[in-house]
C-alpha cells in the first residue's frame, strides 16, 4: 500500500515540475508558499482535516491584456492525508522530490526563457550609447571606489537562500499592501515576460512542447483544436501591438530626454557646465567638407569623405523628407515646379535652440518663429537664383547651411536638384544633362550614402532615379531606399502587395541597405512638422500594410529613417575617415617635395598671404610719395606745365602781339590775351598737369624695381590697384578757383626787381625760341626733303612733292629778303606772283601749298629774329629800369616771358602745396579702400595673383588644413568612443 502511495506522489511531483515550464502564475511568491506549506505543515494520521483538491490553471502566455486567454482543463490533484504512521518516510521522500524537481525545472526553464527574452529585447531596443551623458560621471567611476568582488563574496550563497525560502511568504504578504504603488513597474515587467514567452511560442514546436500527465495531454489536444493559422495570426497581431506600445513608450522617453538635453545645452551656453558635447564633432566634420568643396584638386586628390546625398525624381518629396529629418520647413516650395536649383549642404547638429545659419553669414534664423522660417526660405531661394548663371536653369555651386536643435541626429546631407525626364519650356536645353552630371558627381564618391527617394503615389515604372542609382551603386552597399506618400499609395494601389514588393526590393532592379516607407504630410505647404508627425504616426497605426505584416515596424516613419541614416553615416565615417587622412598625408608630402625642388629659398605663401605682403608694399610706396622733396615737385610741375601751355603762349599770345607796330599796342594785346587765357584755360590745364604728375610719380614708385627684393608676381596686382585708385580719385573742385586768382595776380605784375631775374627771363626766352626753331627746322626739312649734303652722304632723294615745296620755299625766301619787315601773312597778289613765277619754270603749285609753306618759312625767320633780339636785350636791364626812355631798344617780349616764368613758378608752388597737403593723402585713402575691396573679392585675387607658385602654395595650405582638421576630428572621434 505504501509503495502505491509513494508512486502516486512521485507522479504528481513530476507532473508539477514539468508543467511549471511555460505556466504563468500570479506571482512567484505563491509558488514558494505552496512549497513552504508542504514542508512546514506535515500531515499526521490523527488529523481530522481533509484538504481540498488543488486546482492548477495552465494558461497560454501573452503580453497583451486585451485578448482573452484560453485555459485548459483543470488538473485535480488530491492531497490525501493518511492515518497510518508507518509511511511517513515515503511521504517525506515525496515532498523532498517535489522540491527538487520544482527547483531544477524552474532553473532550467527560467534560464532559457531569460536568455531568449534578453536576446529579443536586445535586438528590439535602440542604441542608447548617445544618452550616456545623462548618467552623472560619478556613476561610471563607482568601480574605482567600490570593490564589487568583495560585495559579491559578502552576499549569501544558494544554500543560505534556500533556508530563507519560508520567510519569502511573509515578505510577499507584506508587499501585497504596496501592490498599487508598484503596479506600473510590475505591469511593465509582466509585459516583458509575456513578450518573451510569446516569442517562445512562435519558435519551434520542440522548444514549447508541454509535458504533463495523461489529463494534461488530453487538455493539450483540446487546445490544438484551434487551427494553427488562427493562432499565428493572433500571435502576430499581439506582437505588433506590443511593438507599437513599446515604441510609444520609447518615444515618450526620448521626448523627455530631449527636454532634459535642451536644459543641459542651455547650461553649457551659459558657461555653467564645460563638458564637450557631441555636436562639436559634426561641426568639425562639416568644416572639413566645406574646405574640400573649395579645394581645387589639381593633384588628383579626390574627396571620398562620406555625406548623405539625397536624390530623387522631381516632386518625389525628397525636400519634405529632408525637412522632416531637420524638423523644420526650411526649403522653398512650389506646385510642380523646380525649386531646388543648386545643391544645398545641410549640417545637422544638436544644440539648445532650434536655429539655422549659413556658412558665410552670422545671422541666426529662429526655426520656431514663422517669420524667421519665411525669411530663411526666401534667402535660400535668392541664393539659388544668384548662383545660376545666365542662360542656365541649375547651378553646381553648393549652398552651405547649418541647422541646430535639440534631438537632431548628427549628419551631413546634400539635397540635389530633382531628376527630370523632359526639358520643359523656360528651361535651358542642357538642364537634364546638367542635373545628371551633378548627381553623378556626388554619388560617384565611394563613401557617399545615397538616400534614394521614390514617389509611392505614382507608378514605379515612371521612376528615373532608380536606374541612375543602380548605375552608381550596383551592389546597394551604400543606398537607402525611401518610399514617400505611402498614404496615397495605399489608397490608389489596387494590390497592396506591390508596395510590399517595393519595400522588400523585389520590384526594382536596384539593391539597397534598407527600405523605408514614410508619410510627409497631406500635401499642404502650411502644415507644421508636429502635425505631419502626428498624421504619419496615426496613419501607420491604422494602416493595413502594418497590420498584415506587409511592412515591418522598424521600416516606417521618418524617425526610424533618421536614426538609420545617422547610424549608417557615422559607421561610414568611422570606416573611411582614417583612410582619407592617410591619403591627404601622402598628398601633402608630394606637394612639400615639389615646393622644395622648385622654390627652395622662398616661403610657402598662399594667395591671401601674398596679398597681404603686396598690400604692405603698396602702402609703403604710397607713403613714399610724402617723402618727395618740394623742390622736386615744383621742378616737375613747372616743366610739365610749360610743355603743356608753351604752344598756346607762342602761337596765340607772343606771335600776334609781336606783329604790332609799337610797345603800347604790344602790351595791350598781351594783357588781353593773358586775361582771357587765365579766365578760361590756364587753371584747368594746371590742375590736369598736377594730377598727371601725381599719377606719374605714383606709377614710378609702384613699378620701380627694388633689386633682388622685387617680386614680379605682384606686378598685375599693383597695376590694378594703381588704375582703380586713379579712377576713384578726383581733384578738389575748389582748387581751380583759388588757382585762377593766384595766376591772374602773378601775370599782372611787370616789375622785374633785379638783373638776375632779367637774365633768367632772357635765358628762359632763348630756350623756348630755340626749341621752337628746332621744331620748325624739322618740319621744313620734312616738307622739302634732305639737303644736298644728306643726299650725297646718305644716298637719299626727294619726292616730287618735296621738289615742288623746295622750289616754293626758295621763292618765298626771296620775298622775305626783299622785305625783312614783312607781315606774318601773305597778301593775295603775293601768292599769285609766287605761283606765276613757279609756273614759268614749269611747276604747278596750289595756293594753299604756298600759304602753308610760307607759314613755316616766316616762323623760322621770326624765331631767328627774336633770338637776335634776345642778345641785344641782355644789356637792356638799365633801359628797362628807365622805362626805355631815350633809347631805341624795346624789350617788352623779355618782360612777357618773365611774367610767364613767374606765373609758372607760383603755380607750381601752389600745386605742390595742394599735392602734399591734400591730394596725396586722399590718394592714399583711395588706395587703402581699393586694397580692402580687393581683399574681400576672392575672384579678383585669383585673377591678379596667378602662376604655378601661387597655385602650389594654395594647394599645400589647403591640404595641410584638411589633414590637420581630419586628424583633430579622428582624435575627437576616438575620444567619443
Amino acid at each position: 500500500m505504501w509503495r502505491t502511495r509513494a508512486a502516486a506522489a512521485c507522479v504528481i511531483c513530476r507532473s508539477l515540475a514539468n508543467s511549471s515550464y511555460g505556466i504563468k502564475r500570479k506571482s512567484p511568491l505563491q509558488n514558494l508558499h505552496l512549497v513552504s506549506r508542504s514542508i512546514h505543515h506535515p500531515c499526521y494520521p490523527s488529523s481530522k482535516f481533509q484538504r481540498r483538491p488543488l486546482r492548477i490553471s495552465i494558461q497560454l502566455f501573452s503580453s497583451l491584456n486585451r485578448l482573452p486567454l484560453r485555459k485548459t482543463k483543470l488538473l485535480n490533484v488530491k492531497y490525501g492525508y493518511q492515518f497510518h504512521r508507518n509511511f511517513w518516510l515515503a511521504r517525506l521522500a515525496s515532498r523532498l522530490l517535489k522540491i527538487r524537481y520544482l527547483i531544477l525545472g524552474s532553473a532550467v526553464g527560467g534560464g532559457y526563457t531569460a536568455k531568449k527574452t534578453y536576446d529579443q529585447w536586445k535586438d528590439m531596443m535602440p542604441d542608447l550609447d548617445e544618452y550616456k551623458w545623462i548618467v552623472p560621471d560619478f556613476i561610471w567611476e563607482l568601480d574605482e571606489h567600490i570593490d564589487f568582488e568583495k560585495l559579491i563574496k559578502a552576499l549569501p550563497d544558494a544554500d543560505d537562500l534556500a533556508k530563507l525560502l519560508p520567510d519569502f511568504d511573509r515578505i510577499g504578504e507584506s508587499f501585497a499592501a504596496l501592490k498599487g504603488f508598484f503596479s506600473p513597474g510590475y505591469s511593465l515587467v509582466s509585459e516583458v515576460i509575456g513578450a518573451s514567452d510569446l516569442l517562445l511560442l512562435l519558435g519551434s514546436p520542440g522548444e514549447t512542447a508541454f509535458r504533463a500527465t495523461d489529463q494534461g495531454y488530453d487538455n493539450d489536444k483540446q487546445y490544438k483544436k484551434v487551427s494553427d493559422k488562427e493562432k499565428i495570426d493572433q500571435l502576430q497581431e499581439e506582437l505588433l501591438r506590443t511593438q507599437l506600445k513599446y515604441q510609444r513608450m520609447l518615444e515618450r522617453l526620448e521626448k523627455e530626454n530631449k527636454e532634459l538635453r535642451k536644459l543641459v545645452l542651455q547650461r553649457d551656453d551659459k558657461g555653467i557646465h564645460q563638458r564637450k558635447l557631441k555636436k562639436s564633432l559634426i561641426d568639425m566634420y562639416s568644416e572639413v567638407l566645406d574646405i574640400l568643396s573649395d579645394y581645387d584638386a589639381s593633384y588628383n586628390t579626390q574627396d571620398h569623405l562620406p555625406r548623405v546625398v539625397v536624390v530623387g525624381d522631381q516632386s518625389a518629396g525628397k525636400t519634405s523628407v529632408l525637412e522632416m529629418i531637420a524638423q523644420a520647413r526650411i526649403f522653398p516650395r512650389g506646385s510642380g515646379e523646380m525649386m531646388t536649383r543648386s545643391p544645398v549642404k545641410v549640417t545637422l547638429s544638436e544644440g539648445p535652440h532650434h536655429v539655422a545659419l549659413f556658412k558665410d553669414s552670422s545671422r541666426e534664423f529662429d526655426l520656431t518663429k514663422e517669420e524667421d522660417l519665411a525669411a530663411l526660405r526666401n534667402e535660400i531661394e535668392i541664393r539659388m537664383r544668384n548662383s545660376v548663371k545666365e542662360g542656365c536653369t541649375v547651378s553646381t555651386e553648393t549652398i552651405s547651411l547649418s541647422v541646430k536643435g535639440p534631438g537632431l541626429q548628427r549628419m551631413v546631407l546634400v539635397d540635389l536638384p530633382g531628376v527630370i525626364s523632359t526639358v520643359t519650356s523656360g528651361m535651358a536645353p542642357d538642364t537634364k544633362e546638367t542635373i545628371f552630371s551633378i548627381s553623378k558627381a556626388y554619388m560617384q564618391n565611394p563613401n557617399a550614402i545615397i538616400l534614394c527617394i521614390q514617389d509611392g503615389s505614382v507608378d514605379a515604372e515612371r521612376s528615373i532615379v532608380t536606374d541612375l542609382v543602380s548605375q552608381m551603386d550596383p551592389q546597394g552597399k551604400r543606398t537607402i531606399f525611401v518610399l514617400t506618400k505611402v498614404d496615397l499609395a495605399e489608397k490608389n494601389v489596387a494590390s497592396p502587395s506591390r508596395i510590399q514588393q517595393i519595400i522588400e526590393g523585389k520590384l526594382f532592379p536596384m539593391k539597397a541597405l534598407g527600405y523605408f516607407a514614410v508619410v510627409t504630410g497631406k500635401g499642404n505647404s502650411s502644415e507644421s512638422i508636429e502635425s505631419i508627425k502626428e498624421y504619419e504616426e496615426e496613419f501607420f497605426q491604422n494602416s493595413k500594410l502594418l497590420k498584415t505584416c506587409m511592412l515591418k515596424a522598424h521600416q516606417v516613419t521618418t524617425k526610424n529613417l533618421s536614426l538609420a541614416v545617422s547610424d549608417c553615416f557615422w559607421k561610414m565615417v568611422r570606416e573611411s575617415v582614417e583612410q582619407q587622412a592617410d591619403a591627404f598625408k601622402a598628398t601633402r608630402f608630394n606637394l612639400e617635395t615639389e615646393w622644395k625642388n622648385n622654390y627652395p629659398r622662398l616661403r610657402e605663401l598662399d594667395r591671401n598671404e601674398l596679398f597681404e605682403k603686396a598690400k604692405n608694399e603698396i602702402l609703403d610706396e604710397v607713403i613714399s610719395l610724402t617723402q618727395v622733396t618740394p623742390k622736386h615737385w615744383e621742378e616737375i610741375l613747372q616743366k610739365t606745365l610749360w610743355e603743356r601751355v608753351s604752344t598756346h603762349v607762342i602761337e596765340n599770345i607772343y606771335l600776334p602781339a609781336a606783329q604790332t607796330m609799337n610797345s603800347g599796342t604790344f602790351n595791350t594785346t598781351v594783357d588781353i590775351k593773358l586775361k582771357q587765357w587765365t579766365d578760361k584755360q590756364l587753371p584747368n590745364k594746371a590742375v590736369e598737369v598736377a594730377w598727371e604728375t601725381l599719377q606719374e610719380e605714383f606709377s614710378r614708385f609702384m613699378t620701380e624695381q627694388k633689386g633682388k627684393e622685387h617680386d614680379d608676381i605682384f606686378d598685375k596686382l599693383k597695376q590694378a590697384v594703381k588704375e582703380e585708385s586713379i579712377k576713384r580719385h578726383k581733384w578738389n573742385e575748389r582748387a581751380e578757383d583759388s588757382l585762377r586768382v593766384i595766376q591772374h595776380n602773378a601775370l599782372e605784375d611787370r616789375s622785374i626787381s633785379d638783373k638776375q631775374q632779367w637774365d633768367a627771363a632772357i635765358h628762359f626766352m632763348e630756350e623756348t625760341l630755340q626749341s621752337r626753331l628746332k621744331d620748325t627746322e624739322s618740319v621744313i626739312e620734312d616738307m622739302v626733303g634732305p639737303d644736298w649734303k644728306k643726299r650725297w652722304l646718305y644716298w637719299k632723294g626727294r619726292t616730287k612733292e618735296q621738289n615742288i615745296r623746295n622750289e616754293t620755299k626758295n621763292e618765298l625766301e626771296k620775298l622775305i629778303k626783299c622785305n625783312e619787315e614783312h607781315a606774318a601773312y601773305l597778301a593775295n597778289d603775293e601768292v599769285t606772283t609766287v605761283r606765276k613765277n613757279l609756273e614759268a619754270r614749269g611747276i604747278t603749285v596750289d595756293p594753299c601749298l604756298i600759304k602753308d609753306t610760307w607759314h613755316q618759312i616766316y616762323r623760322r625767320y621770326f624765331l631767328k629774329t627774336a633770338l637776335n633780339h634776345c642778345n641785344l636785350c641782355r644789356r637792356g636791364f638799365y633801359y628797362y629800369q628807365r622805362h626805355f626812355e631815350d633809347s631805341e631798344l624795346e624789350c617788352n617780349d623779355i618782360v612777357l616771358f618773365w611774367r610767364i616764368q613767374r606765373m609758372l613758378a607760383i603755380t607750381a608752388n601752389t600745386l605742390r602745396q595742394q599735392l602734399t597737403n591734400t591730394e596725396v593723402r586722399r590718394l592714399e585713402k583711395n588706395v587703402k579702400e581699393v586694397l580692402e575691396d580687393f581683399a574681400e573679392d576672392n575672384e579678383k585675387k585669383v585673377k591678379l595673383l596667378t602662376g604655378k607658385r601661387v597655385q602650389l602654395a594654395e594647394d599645400l595650405k589647403k591640404v595641410r588644413e584638411i589633414q590637420e582638421k581630419l586628424e583633430a576630428f579622428i582624435e575627437a572621434l576616438h575620444q567619443e568612443k
